[in-house]
């Protein structure tokens, strides 16, 4: 991984900063230097609660020429226009997912990269970790034999309650496709390699949310995009998945995701969290059996520690020194390409052919 010493500067310092700053500090060689928000006042509080030498608003960072990589938290609507101002500006891109909120943006951004010359990288970076990685190593060695089918569930992650302002998960860039999607699209691929078709259907569950955190900053939202999606997932090897994704289910005894193979079965982890057991049970079988993990663990399962990030800004810092980058962009556009058509299959109501492919990330495991 990463060897020399990478700059980082933060643009956004809302709910999810916190964990960025949390996970990367394992990594020495990955250090936080300034602070970028519009709201600078939080920028100023955000750099003195984590020791964060300089901040100032999202010109000042670009402007920055001791940064070389940004970690752009901005809101999903706003990362195209933010990635490539950042890209213009000379630096590294690492976004939280999903890359873009649309297609044509997500095309926008792959294309600005190009022409800059930098490294463009996005979230989810989940299938780095243990779980997705372990499950990966029993499909690449035939442990289930040929994959055959998948499930996919996705529930609610229940935001109005613990979100001072989840306005943004209900409209567009939202819902449960682009938000809770992106990690399990990602494992998905990861796993399974890219998707060629897309048939699904969907539909807003409450027009009105109530928002219940105890810290809100609103009271109920206005919901504008389909909440719950049911989606046929065709793989471009011939392997049919099918997904619920849903913020209208709040409790649930599915399992996240299954993979069913010609010998066996997988059971994955929560896609969200980067460790987790990872269940087989092949053909004959008396019962489930836990593999081993392929990679040391990211953080404690069950604790706070799975909520931090840092894997995919770390692959990125080994990709500009000329590693093998993972959670790259042609993935993450795949990625976005995949979630768009489960909305536009479910709106136009007939079956979405994506037109982009991209590679199996290479294997973390025996590497």
């Amino acid at each position: 991984m990463a060897k020399q010493t990478h700059r980082i500067g933060i643009l956004g310092s809302g709910n999810i900063f916190g964990r960025y700053v949390t996970g990367l500090a394992r990594y020495p060689e990955l250090e936080i230097v300034r602070v970028g928000d519009v709201d600078v006042a939080r920028a100023k509080q955000a750099a003195a609660d984590h020791a964060i030498p300089a901040w100032g608003d999202d010109a000042e960072l670009y402007a920055d020429d001791s940064v070389d990589i940004v970690i752009n938290l901005t809101p999903p609507v706003h990362h195209a226009r933010t990635i490539i101002t950042a890209l213009e500006a000379g630096k590294h891109v690492y976004v939280e997912k999903p890359l873009a909120t649309t297609v044509t943006d997500g095309e926008a951004v792959l294309a600005a990269a190009s022409r800059a010359g930098r490294v463009l990288g996005s979230a989810p970076d989940t299938f780095l970790g243990s779980a997705a990685q372990t499950a990966r190593k029993a499909i690449d060695s035939g442990l289930i034999g040929a994959p055959i089918g998948a499930s996919a569930f996705i529930g609610h992650s229940k935001a109005e309650t613990w979100h001072p302002n989840p306005t943004f998960l209900f409209q567009e860039g939202g819902g449960p496709v682009m938000d809770m999607g992106p990690y399990y699209m990602a494992i998905l691929v990861n796993c399974l390699g890219p998707v060629s078709t897309i048939s699904a259907a969907g539909r807003i569950g409450i027009p009105e949310r109530t928002v219940t955190a105890p810290e809100r900053t609103v009271d109920t939202i206005a919901v504008t995009v389909d909440t719950h999606t049911a989606a046929v997932l065709t793989f471009a090897s011939g392997v049919i998945a099918t997904a619920q994704m849903s913020f209208d289910v709040w409790d649930s005894e599915l399992p996240f995701i299954e993979i069913y193979g010609s010998e066996g079965s997988l059971s994955l982890a929560n896609p969200n969290h980067f460790d987790g057991d990872v269940r087989v049970r092949r053909h004959g079988d008396g019962d489930w059996t836990v593999l081993e993990p392929a990679l040391e663990l990211f953080g404690a399962v069950g604790t706070r520690e799975q909520a931090r990030r840092g894997l995919g800004v770390r692959d990125l810092a080994n990709a500009v020194e000329g590693g093998p980058h993972r959670a790259n962009a042609s993935f993450a556009f795949h990625v976005l390409e995949a979630l768009c058509s489960v909305e536009s299959s479910a709106q136009q109501h007939r079956p979405v052919a994506l037109t982009s492919s991209c590679e199996r990330p290479q294997p973390l495991y025996g590497s």
